[in-house]
This record gives structure tokens, C-alpha cells and sequence, in this order.
């Protein structure tokens, strides 16, 4: 038999990471099983729908590397791949529901319902449709249609008994029946719910393993119950658990840690995304973290999917992103780098290449960058006390004396030889000959051109990339700060 697994999602926005995660199982089980997979555009709830999120959808499972063997705009022999477009499919299923007593027309109105709804919640009660219009006469709901009274068709649900299945991950499964809420099948609009169109669409294209969120495990004794009263097959089930960013908390839209273009966006790398949300609910029985799409394929079995939730370290993803981004060559590095430097850097005649070598161990998302070259685009305020550190013997008095030592090199260095090595073997020789130690003249100079205690690259780098002009006027603002403190 050939494993045939499905990637459903509803085109209602951007990709959230459950989402991207529950693809990415999917894929990596067929893959591994040497199956198929297939993307399904689930749009049946027109209400919520997004204008241009289906493309997002294929934008983001191609830029993680997952490509479907079936779908919309690749077609295959089980299309069309898009349930809008399979719209007349599902009636004729929910009319033989009906004809056998599985289903039935109910005529209930939202007003009536949110009484009930109501009724129920005063009583402190789960509210469950009660079966209302079940039992009306065969006349009186050809009436009513003819009549054109808005209708639902509902499934018929067993009250007694129990109903059970086995899932991959959670184990056995049993629900008592008088759980089970009529659900509707076709709405007044007369589209399929999601409920009744995966059902339908699953059998239909022959999928063999529906691997989706653990919020189904209670849906799925209904479904269940549609693919017996049809004569179907039940596809094997492989719950997932729900991706948390702690214990207590879901992933928040508000905190901006939801969607997987939140962290795109932010700066980081798709590779290092998808190695760690595959770890978020699975491991691979060994001590390896890093893997490859091809090796995470090789690796994957469901036997090893987690039941408890799997929590979304923003923390644990930065150490992983860091990692991936210093095995990036320099010039993919710097490829990657360059939007981040301009942010701050457009228009300023600075060396990229080396500053993105002075940055690349320093990176652990691209979207901090700015942050920590702003100094290069403005001079912050920063406090004389930052003059004073211990170990390289400096103060605001040593500060003084190490600038002044240091502005007329500077100043002798011709605006055509003004390179990296030139001041490196000028300022140095300046400090050899004064008898000084490196630190006590080479602190107050970064302090001096940076305002910053922690920067990328030392004093010779930072005056390089400033530039002649710029580094003379900070080094004159350093001293006139001196001279007043």
C-alpha cells in the first residue's frame, strides 16, 4: 500500500508554526515511507478566507524545501486540489447520509439556536444541539425546502455506546457517544463544513495517514462515524502534539512568535527553523541536532513523536540560528547581512565585506544587527565613565593623555593611505614608543569613536570603517568631553 499523507491548510492568513510543523511531518513521513504528499486548499469557510494567503502557503512550504507531489497548481489524478472547486462533490454524499438515516435537514434558525446556546450555559451545561428536527415528517421537510427555507443537513449521531480508535502517538481512544454533537455536513450557503469535506476528500484521494493537531482527537470518533456509515475504510491516525511556547501559554500573534514569517522576518534562516521545529514534539533517539531536510527524512518515525506539547524556545531557535548562520560562507553571509547594514548604514561609504566579517560570529539574528552597528551611522551619548576600566588600566586622566597621544597619528595619516593596517602599525608604534600598554591608550580610543563598551571589531577596525573625517571629529568630541568632566 502506498503511504499517502496530506498537508490541509485553510488560506485565512499567514502560516502559523503549528502549521508549518504539522506539513513538515507529513512530508517527512512520505517521504521516508516512500509515499506521497499532498497539499489540499481547505476553503470552504469563505467568510475567513485572505486574498493572496493560498500563495503563501506555496511560497512558504517551497521556501522550507517541502515540495507536494499533488496539489493545485501541480495537479495529479485526485483533483481538483482546492475544495471550493469540489463544491458539487459533497452534496450527493450528504443526500445518501440522509437516505439512510445517517443524516437529516434541520431548519433551526440562529436565533433559536442561541437560545438554546444560552439556556444551556445558564444551566451550566456544554451545550449540544438536541436533535431538534430529526424526527419532522418527510412532507413537511419537502415543504420546507420547496418553500425555500434555509436549511443545514446535519449528521445523526449515536446517543448510547461508546466509540473508539487507535492513534499512532496518544494510544487507544474512547469517547461515550452521548458526547458526540450533531454536526452539521452542508451549510445553508449549501458548501461542505471542514468536518465533512476532509472526510470526504480523504477517501477520495486515498490518503492513507492523516497526521494533523491534537485539537481533532475528540473530532475524530466523528468522522469515524461518517467513514462507517459509508462503507469506508478508516485512514490510521497520527495526532500531533500542540506546539506551546511554555507550559501554560499557546504562541501568541500578540507577542509576535506565531507565524513562521514573524521569524523570517525577523532574520532567520529557514534551515535552522525547520531543524528546530522538527524537534519541537520529536527526537530522533540519539543526541543529534542538526539535520539536513534529507537527513531529517532519514531519521523521522513516528514512533518517536512526543504526547506531551512541544515547547517553542524562542531562546533554543536563536542557539540554533546562530549556529547555522556561522557556517554560512562570507559570501552568503554578507549576501544575507546587507539589507540589515543598510537599515542603518544607506548611503554611508563604508567597507560591507569587512564589516561583515567583524559581524558574522557576533550574528545570532539578523534583525539585531542595527542595534549593535548603529554607532557606526551616529555617535550615541554615552558617559565619561565609560573611560574607566580596570583591566586596561584607564581612566578619564589616562583618557586624556591616551587621545591626545593618539589624534595627531591619526591626523598624519593621509586620507589615500587611510587603511586598516596603516592605522593598526601607526597607533601601535605611537604606544611602543611612549612606553604605554596597548589597553590604557586603545580603550579610551574605541570609547572615544564608538561610545560603546562592546562593539564589533577593536579601535583600529572601528576607525577604518568610520573613516578619516569621521573618526578626527569623534576623537576631538572625546577629548572636549574629557576636558570638561
Amino acid at each position: 500500500m502506498e503511504v499517502r499523507t496530506r498537508f490541509a491548510p485553510s488560506p485565512t492568513g499567514f502560516m502559523h508554526l503549528g502549521g508549518v510543523r504539522t506539513a513538515l511531518y507529513n512530508y517527512l513521513f512520505a517521504k521516508k515511507m516512500g509515499g506521497k504528499f499532498i497539499l489540499r486548499i481547505e476553503d470552504t469557510d469563505q467568510v475567513r478566507l485572505v486574498e493572496g494567503a493560498t500563495d503563501v502557503i506555496y511560497d512558504t512550504l517551497r521556501g522550507c524545501g517541502m515540495q507536494w507531489d499533488e496539489g493545485p497548481d501541480v495537479g495529479g489524478p485526485c483533483g481538483p486540489y482546492v475544495q471550493s472547486e469540489r463544491k458539487d462533490l459533497y452534496m450527493p454524499y450528504a443526500l445518501q447520509l440522509v437516505a439512510s438515516g445517517h443524516a437529516y435537514y434541520c431548519f433551526c434558525t440562529e436565533e433559536e439556536l442561541k437560545a438554546r446556546r444560552d439556556a444551556a450555559q445558564a444551566r451550566g451545561e456544554v451545550f449540544k444541539y438536541d436533535k431538534h428536527c430529526l424526527n419532522l415528517p418527510k412532507e413537511e421537510v419537502e415543504r420546507r425546502i420547496k418553500e425555500g427555507q434555509p436549511y443545514v443537513i446535519r449528521m445523526n449521531c449515536p446517543t448510547e455506546g461508546e466509540s473508539s480508535y487507535h492513534d499512532a502517538v496518544y494510544g487507544d481512544m474512547i469517547f461515550p457517544n452521548d458526547t458526540l454533537d450533531d454536526m452539521v455536513l452542508i451549510k445553508a450557503d449549501g458548501m461542505p463544513t471542514y468536518n465533512f469535506a476532509n472526510v470526504i476528500d480523504d477517501h477520495l484521494m486515498g490518503i492513507t495517514h492523516v497526521m494533523r493537531g491534537a485539537e481533532y482527537l475528540s473530532s475524530t470518533p466523528k468522522y469515524n462515524l461518517l467513514y462507517d456509515a459509508f462503507g469506508w475504510e478508516q485512514p490510521k491516525y497520527v495526532h500531533l502534539p500542540t506546539v506551546m511556547r511554555d507550559s501554560t501559554h499557546k504562541l501568541s500573534k500578540r507577542d509576535g512568535d506565531a507565524y513562521y514569517s514573524d521569524f523570517i522576518d525577523k532574520g532567520y534562516l529557514t534551515e535552522a527553523l525547520i531543524n528546530y521545529l522538527a524537534l519541537v514534539g520529536w527526537n530522533p533517539g540519539d543526541d543529534r541536532e542538526f539535520f539536513t531536510m534529507d537527513e531529517l527524512i532519514e531519521a523521522f518515525d513516528v514512533n518517536r513523536l512526543n504526547k506531551a506539547p512541544g515547547i517553542f524556545d524562542v531562546d533554543k531557535l536563536t542557539w540554533f540560528n546562530a549556529e547555522y548562520i556561522r557556517r554560512l560562507s562570507s559570501e552568503d553571509y554578507l549576501k544575507l547581512a546587507e539589507p540589515w547594514f543598510d537599515k542603518v548604514l544607506h548611503g554611508k561609504n563604508m567597507d560591507y565585506a569587512r564589516l561583515a566579517e567583524l559581524m558574522h560570529d557576533r550574528t545570532e539574528v539578523f534583525c539585531r544587527i542595527p542595534d549593535m552597528i548603529r554607532f557606526l551611522a551616529e555617535m550615541p551619548e554615552y558617559s565619561v565613565d565609560l573611560y574607566t576600566h580596570k583591566k586596561m588600566k584607564s581612566n578619564p586622566e589616562v583618557a586624556r593623555s591616551s587621545l591626545a597621544l593618539c589624534l595627531p597619528v591619526l591626523e598624519g595619516i593621509p586620507e589615500s593611505e587611510w587603511t586598516e593596517q596603516v592605522i593598526h602599525d601607526r597607533v601601535m608604534a605611537a604606544i611602543a614608543d611612549a612606553g604605554l600598554k596597548n589597553g590604557a591608550v586603545l580603550w579610551p580610543l574605541r570609547i572615544a569613536i564608538s561610545g560603546m563598551a562592546s562593539t564589533p571589531g577593536g579601535a583600529m577596525e572601528i576607525a577604518y570603517l568610520l573613516g578619516r573625517e569621521e573618526t578626527l571629529r569623534r576623537v576631538r568630541a572625546g577629548q572636549a568631553m574629557l576636558e570638561n568632566a
